[in-house]
């Protein structure tokens, strides 16, 4: 994710924390400032903010390890202000396997509330108004609750929620996959709405917070439909029907100028950049152009800007599989080889496939 680093890797599984969680927790200790505590409250704000960010990387980590049960291995988790985001290369097509992953994340939370309950004795106030990460003390009270208040809202069943993703588990072990989804994702999008016009309308007091998390609901239910629908559609089809046949490469001895050339004379961003004996080196993105031009002039080679691109696929692969392997990678395309010569035959972008599905769809109608 843009504007993130890398802190840790732990069990294969990058641990990165956005910029924006850095701004959270400046925020936070100057709040502990102005409420009079000092040094003191800043740091114990800090200090609990952090607990609490702790338990949400645990309970990414819940889907994680989950997930890999399946097969499914996760590139990265980002923690932001928001809460975690745990990268899966995919869901779990299985209605049992996809409600198994989702489940484990709040299952941790409710591991973590039973072991500070039962390791402490403690007798919290479960008044979620009471709830103040400023307050000096009851450390522990408000952990877990922090922890049983992730419970309950991972479990609203909307996307990208731990609750959606459930939903729609129990839903597609009813009907398929595709319409499950789009169920759910309409639910989800409702109970946004929903949430939305109550605060308008006086229902509960206005939370700009509150504002900000129902629009990322809604926009990722959408996303998340959308994105189904589209694996969906491509079911049935191989890499061959929908790869780019017609495309320009470069030498590993041209320079910049001569991919501005390309670039301005048709309709290709990105180019595959081969040595003389057809080996892939990389690939010049566009975005990788301008910024080259802008540091190192027109006559730079490009070979010193090809990025590594170690996905490759071949023509009769799966369209839905390749997508997900496009998806899961930071490259803008995926170069197509041909099995038998080794030769590069395509290219596979995201942008040819939405265009096969738009005339998929046409012929259709």
């Amino acid at each position: 994710m843009r504007g993130s680093f890398k802190v840790a890797t732990i069990a294969g599984t990058e641990v990165r924390i956005h910029l924006t969680f850095l701004i959270l927790l400046v925020f936070v200790a100057l709040h502990g400032l102005s409420r009079g505590g000092g040094a003191a409250g800043a740091l114990d704000a800090v200090l609990f903010i952090s607990a609490m960010f702790l338990c949400v990387l645990l309970h990414e980590f819940g889907h994680v390890f989950a997930a890999r049960g399946y097969g499914i291995r996760t590139p990265d988790i980002t923690l932001l202000p928001i809460g975690g985001v745990a990268r899966l290369e995919r869901m779990p097509r299985t209605p049992a396997h996809e409600l198994v992953v989702a489940v484990c994340g709040p299952l941790v939370n409710v591991g973590i509330a039973a072991l500070i309950f039962l390791g402490l004795g403690l007798r919290p106030d479960l008044d979620p108004a009471n709830f103040r990460f400023e307050q000096s003390g009851h450390f522990w009270e408000k952990l877990l609750l922090w922890n049983l208040l992730m419970v309950a809202f991972n479990l609203v069943p909307a996307f990208p929620m731990d609750g959606g993703r459930v939903l729609r588990a129990l839903l597609a072990m009813a009907v398929d996959y595709g319409r499950a989804t789009r169920w759910a994702a309409t639910i989800g999008q409702g109970i946004a709405l929903s949430v939305v016009l109550w605060m308008l309308l006086g229902g509960i007091p206005f939370q700009p917070i509150l504002l900000l998390i129902a629009f990322f609901i809604f926009m990722a239910a959408g996303q998340e439909a959308a994105s189904v629908a589209e694996t969906e559609a491509t079911r049935g089809l191989r890499v061959r029907d929908a790869m780019m046949t017609e495309f320009h490469v470069l030498p590993a001895d041209a320079v910049l100028g001569d991919a501005v050339e390309r670039l301005l004379a048709g309709s290709q961003h990105d180019f595959p950049v081969m040595d003389g004996g057809g080996e892939l080196l990389g690939l010049l993105s566009r975005q990788r152009l301008i910024e080259g031009l802008a540091k190192h002039g027109s006559l730079h080679r490009v070979a010193g800007l090809a990025e590594d691109c170690p996905e490759s696929l071949e023509p009769a692969a799966r369209l839905t599989e390749a997508l997900e392997r496009l998806r899961a990678t930071s490259c803008p395309m995926l170069p197509v080889f041909d099995p038998s010569t080794g030769r590069l035959v395509g290219l596979l972008t995201a942008e040819n496939v939405a265009e096969v599905l738009m005339v998929r769809a046409a012929l259709g109608r």
